[in-house]
């Protein structure tokens, strides 16, 4: 391979290293597991005041184990359906087999 096809499988592995990194999925996902979690633990604390003021509902046990499962489902979802950049023949302009100079 010349230096110029190395140069360019190269650059195709961090470009595909970067897409996966900051899949949007991803950083949802964590922040809703991370949120999630404190909330969570939150609702299990709940003093008998708090859960008074909320008419004996405890709101933060029930939206941190909504969160959990949300940031999970994304979470899930990027390990099921991982980001495929697409590769440079793809990106080429019909017709133009050659590349630019």
């Amino acid at each position: 391979m010349s230096d110029l096809q190395n140069e360019v499988a190269e650059l195709e592995r961090k470009s595909a290293t970067a897409a996966r990194l900051f899949d949007i999925r991803r950083v949802i996902g964590g922040l809703f597991a991370l949120y999630g979690v404190i909330v969570t633990i939150a609702g299990i604390t709940a003093s008998d005041a708090d859960l008074k003021k909320a008419e004996n509902i405890n709101i933060n046990l029930w939206t941190g184990i909504g969160m959990l499962a949300l940031g999970v489902f994304f979470l899930g979802w990027v390990w099921l359906r991982p980001v495929i950049p697409p590769a440079a023949a793809e990106l080429a302009p019909a017709g133009d087999e050659s590349p630019a100079h």
